[in-house]
């Protein structure tokens, strides 16, 4: 750690920090954020559990200013770390001394008031502790796994936030690191202290609304991206990616680590991993197999202007322009005959994942799984509908 002095210039800043960038063992992360962790104890001093993690300033491959002093006034900063000392928010607020009067540093700000909130008295909910803890999360690269709830969190927020698309970032292991929480109108809870807490909150008069009990919180209660309409949050996990454009029907579903990459419209489900390409249609009560599905590693995506009819399922990736008609579920194993320059041959399903331009409907007579190329236009979506300023 450096010798601890005000840095009254930002010339002296500029110094400091080309100091400590020099130094053995520095290294630039892909992304850290500055946020409050929200945690559960059953009495003061025990060992505590974090239920979620909300960020006032996230930096991705920025601010690297900001983190020269973070990495300064804290030691071992290679992953989360709580910031509950006083003597650390000191420390730093001299470094940034020279930028005390202006405006716009959303890092100084956050860490203004992460240290009030450090001095915050625990809550008490049935018996047992909620408290706000103040930390800094850190991605280092992409491609290693998490290794905390708060860095997990941090992860889910720069997918919502578009910064990385699915599968552009490590999520092995996230379901160990991440609690299951009792998501309610009045915060995360533990869900073992609920039963407690409903019973006094009812003899009280006062009402508690739990929205659900899962490991992810709804993306709305944390990230609202631009120009998408969500007809029903409760259908929208946190880490999902959901690109301009696109909007998200009552019955619509995205998983987190999944999500579109342009205008869509999506009424059934888009599972863990998958990706849906711009102006594709995911049809009513229509699926599409993702990740988490028996543990499985293929990862499926759908191709640009395709459209899978209602109540219609995939198992295969899908090329550009492709139709599945409504209410055929196509796995990797179901027999398909193709229908190509004037000849007909049966393949499996997975060996057509990926195809473009490809039709694939039940023939209304023998019941058999067809697919003709060239296919024709299902009309597009409807682009006023998709404007979603």
């Amino acid at each position: 750690m450096a010798q601890h002095h005000i840095l009254k210039s930002k010339e002296d800043f500029s110094t400091f920090v080309s100091e400590v960038e020099s130094r053995p063992g520095y290294a630039r992360p892909y992304a850290y954020a500055l946020g409050v962790a929200t945690c559960w104890q059953s009495e003061i001093g025990g060992e505590h559990k974090v239920l979620d993690t909300r960020f006032l300033a996230i930096n991705v491959e920025a601010n690297y200013g900001t983190w020269a002093v973070l990495d300064d006034a804290i030691e071992n900063l290679t992953g989360t770390v709580e910031l509950l000392d006083d003597g650390i928010y000191d420390q730093i607020f001299d470094r940034f001394h020279a930028f005390r009067d202006e405006e716009g540093h959303h890092n100084i700000e956050a860490l203004r008031i992460l240290s009030e909130i450090a001095r915050e008295d625990p809550e008490y909910i049935a018996g047992e502790v909620r408290s706000r803890i103040p930390v800094i999360a850190v991605v280092h690269t992409v491609d290693e796994q998490p290794t905390s709830a708060q860095e997990a969190y941090l992860r889910l927020h720069l997918l919502s936030l578009r910064h990385v698309r699915p599968r552009e970032i490590n999520l092995d292991g996230i379901f160990g690191l991440l609690n299951n929480v009792a998501w309610t109108n009045r915060g995360p809870i533990d869900p073992e202290a609920m039963n407690v807490f409903l019973a006094f909150d009812n003899l009280a008069g006062e009402h508690i609304g739990v929205h659900s009990v899962d490991k992810f919180p709804r993306m709305i209660d944390y990230v609202v991206p631009t120009g998408v309409r969500i007809a029903d949050g409760n259908r929208v996990r946190l880490g999902a990616y959901l690109a301009e454009g696109t909007t998200v029907m009552q019955e619509g579903f995205c998983n987190f680590n999944a999500g579109t990459l342009g205008a869509c419209m999506v009424e059934g489900r888009i599972s863990a991993g998958v990706v849906v390409g711009d102006h594709s249609d995911i049809g009513g009560g229509a699926s599409i197999m993702g990740t988490l599905s028996g543990g499985g590693k293929e990862v499926i995506s759908v191709g640009e202007h395709c459209l899978i009819g209602a109540n219609a399922g995939i198992g295969i990736s899908l090329g550009d322009y492709c139709t599945i008609e409504a209410g055929l579920y196509l796995t990797a194993s179901t027999p398909v005959t193709l229908h190509e320059e004037g000849s007909m041959t049966v393949v499996r399903a997975k060996e057509l994942s990926g195809a473009s331009g490809l039709l694939f409907y039940r023939h209304g007579e023998t019941g058999r799984v067809e697919a003709r190329p060239h296919n024709p236009s299902w009309g597009g979506l409807n682009t006023t509908l998709h404007q979603n300023s």
